[in-house]
């Protein structure tokens, strides 16, 4: 089993890019959002345009930039409280590809159901964060997480709940007709990335997720 790879405090210096990527996050989001709002159309993920237009820097600008204040905390406080577990686990390096990959990846499966229409554009790092989540799953399946900050539950059920919701808000959305906002399938393609990735990083988090749970059997 992995064991956990900081004891005590964390310093900015021991994960420079969870560090890096926080502040990118919010000081973009921020600038977008409340001094430059037209900046938001041109760097929002838009699979038509891509498909159309070639504009693929959109499957990295759009992890950038936020719907809104709160769409940026949640992500944001997600990241903060996983990313620095992960970066220690798989080094700087190995957690910058883990995010960049996942971020990439999310958008692939949005684009996938949305390639064809003109009205749909979503914003947000889901993708990338739902790829750290599930990564840390792996490694510690039962390490209890508190939703809401209140309740505890273990990393796995909260993965598996995760899927599940996302599953189920987009066919609602598809049924119902609605375009955009959050890209609930970027969520499922960033926890399948985040899976792959990290095994495909460090082998031992399919171990440590084999060992962990035939240890309830």
């Amino acid at each position: 089993m992995v064991e956990m790879p900081f004891e005590g405090p964390i310093s900015l210096a021991d994960v420079p890019v969870t560090t890096a990527l926080l502040l990118a996050n919010v000081v973009v989001s921020w600038y977008v959002l409340y001094r430059n709002p037209r900046l938001l159309d041109p760097l929002s993920f838009q699979p038509y345009r891509i498909a159309n237009h070639g504009e693929y820097y959109r499957f990295l600008t759009a992890g950038f930039v936020h719907g809104n204040g709160a769409h940026l905390a949640v992500n944001m406080i997600t990241l903060f409280f996983f990313g620095p577990i992960l970066e220690g686990l798989l080094g700087a390096f190995g957690f910058l590809v883990l995010y960049v990959l996942c971020e990439i990846l999310a958008h692939a499966v949005t684009f996938t159901y949305h390639y064809d229409d003109p009205q749909y554009a979503a914003v947000g790092a889901s993708g990338a964060v739902s790829g750290v989540v599930f990564g840390f799953c792996l490694f510690f399946p039962l390490e209890m997480l508190y939703l809401f900050f209140i309740l505890p539950i273990p990393a796995v059920l909260f993965a598996v709940g995760y899927v599940v919701g996302s599953i189920y808000a987009s066919n609602r959305n598809q049924r119902a007709g609605q375009r955009g906002g959050i890209a609930h399938e970027a969520h499922i393609g960033g926890a399948i990335a985040g899976i792959i990735v990290t095994i495909a990083l460090d082998p031992r988090a399919l171990d440590s997720f084999i060992q962990t749970m035939s240890a309830l059997l």
